[in-house]
């Protein structure tokens, strides 16, 4: 990647903390795909189920049932299209690469499933790692750290090594804004972005929308695009190579204005 990228987030779930796109039906989402490659997105990202704080698990079949009608849709009409599968199941990711998809976004970077690194080496395609302090449904309770940049840093030195002895090459690294943290916390990871950069792997920012923006300003998450473009600014200064954002118009703006602030 020789500048930054915009990933749009596609909710295949009828409920998501900002916005779930399954209740609009097959055609509606692969409209929204397209918008979002007219607007710029770099990659698709395809999840069937909420992580949002608090929420329950579905099963790795009402999974695929979501998101594998969907890439095939999108493909169908857009069959240039990156995407890739917000998952941490390996049998949904195997089933979305058989469909097309080229890229996996494991919440949990391969530790609530054993099988998702090594099938992820065996198909040879890059992998989101992402960090989170427990699962979705408890995350939110009580996060703890004594550093949480040390910390954060520590575990993914230690899940790149587990990446590379899988086989897995292409690693991207994703601090996890919102998943077992305080707002205290994100602004702590945000603000020392760029330690990350020490990794040499590409990162991955997703603020979009996030209680950190909306509860900070003391609005809702539907009005928080501003906060949006505002931290994501500040992630690409300090180093972000993908956004993934709901709206990715206003990302790829933000992104190109940075470009243009770099060849100053």
């Amino acid at each position: 990647m020789d500048q930054p990228l915009v990933m749009g987030i596609i909710n295949a779930t009828p409920d998501s903390f900002y916005e779930g796109h399954l209740d609009k039906g097959l055609q509606a989402i692969t409209t929204l795909a397209g918008s979002m490659l007219a607007d710029g997105a770099a990659i698709l990202d395809i999840g069937g189920q909420s992580t949002r704080p608090g929420s329950q698990p579905v099963t790795a079949n009402e999974e695929m049932d979501r998101v594998i009608p969907v890439i095939n849709s999108i493909l169908q009409q857009y069959p240039d299209a990156i995407i890739s599968i917000d998952t941490y199941y390996s049998k949904v990711a195997a089933a979305a690469v058989a469909a097309g998809a080229s890229i996996i976004n494991d919440i949990s970077a391969g530790n609530m499933d054993e099988d998702m690194l090594p099938v992820t080496a065996a198909l040879k395609v890059p992998f989101i790692a992402m960090h989170m302090q427990g699962t979705p449904a408890t995350m939110q309770q009580q996060p703890t750290y004594e550093d949480v940049v040390k910390e954060v840093l520590d575990f993914f030195i230690k899940k790149t090594g587990d990446c590379l002895n899988a086989g897995i090459t292409d690693v991207i690294i994703d601090p996890g804004f919102g998943f077992g943290k305080t707002i205290q916390h994100n602004f702590q990871l945000l603000k020392h972005l760029d330690i990350f950069g020490m990794l040499d792997r590409p990162l991955l920012a997703g603020l979009s929308r996030k209680g950190t923006i909306y509860k900070t300003l003391g609005i809702t998450a539907a009005e928080a695009l501003n906060g949006t473009t505002a931290l994501n600014s500040m992630a690409l200064l300090k180093g972000a190579a993908i956004l993934r954002v709901h709206d990715v118009k206003e990302a790829v703006q933000a992104v190109k204005l940075y470009n243009a602030y770099q060849k100053a």
